[in-house]
């Protein structure tokens, strides 16, 4: 479970870009187009702007769980969102002894479903304007829609923007997001 859910958050670091919740066929991730016959991996490689997501889902040891049949949400932090993180952060997670850490991160950005950016602004809506979502790190991000826009809530009280919404791919779906989400520590 835990190497399913840093595939995934891996992939969804590598689709961060422009901002829009509108879906596109195909969309442009990174100066790469996202083809919706591919899986969370096959496309995220070719981002641009989820390099560091792709080489933390590789350390991790999850990219044959985001390779795998899903479906997956993956809330993607592009590369900005990592720079953003404290000076040395991310290279000491990479490190093979912080792996359980670095999982446990990753997979915090995974969600099981294929969820669409209308169905989560749907369910906020529904529920006062804030919904819970469960992932498969067992954390929880909290979904506020607000004037036709996402944002999510860590537990550690961050916040990140959805900035490229309805990804599709082959196994689920990626949302580029503004900023990494974190765990309780």
């Amino acid at each position: 479970m835990i190497k399913t859910v840093f595939s995934i958050a891996a992939a969804a670091a590598m689709l961060s870009a422009a901002s829009s919740l509108a879906y596109a066929k195909d969309p442009m991730v990174g100066g790469a187009a996202m083809y919706a016959s591919k899986n969370i991996i096959q496309n995220a490689v070719n981002s641009k702007d989820h390099t560091t997501l792709v080489a933390a889902v590789k350390a991790a040891g999850l990219v044959d769980t985001l390779e795998g049949k899903g479906p997956f949400t993956v809330f993607a932090p592009t590369n900005e969102a990592f720079n953003q993180l404290p000076a040395g952060t991310v290279e000491t997670l990479l490190k093979p002894q912080n792996k359980e850490k670095l999982v446990k991160i990753l997979t915090c950005h995974v969600v099981a479903g294929d969820d669409m950016a209308a169905a989560i602004q749907k369910w906020a809506k529904s529920k006062g304007g804030e919904y819970d979502l469960k992932t498969v790190g067992g954390c929880t991000i909290k979904a506020m829609a607000k004037g036709g826009k996402l944002t999510l809530t860590d537990e550690a009280g961050g916040t990140a923007h959805i900035t490229i919404a309805d990804v599709k791919q082959s196994n689920g779906v990626i949302h580029v997001v503004d900023k990494v989400l974190l765990p309780k520590m």
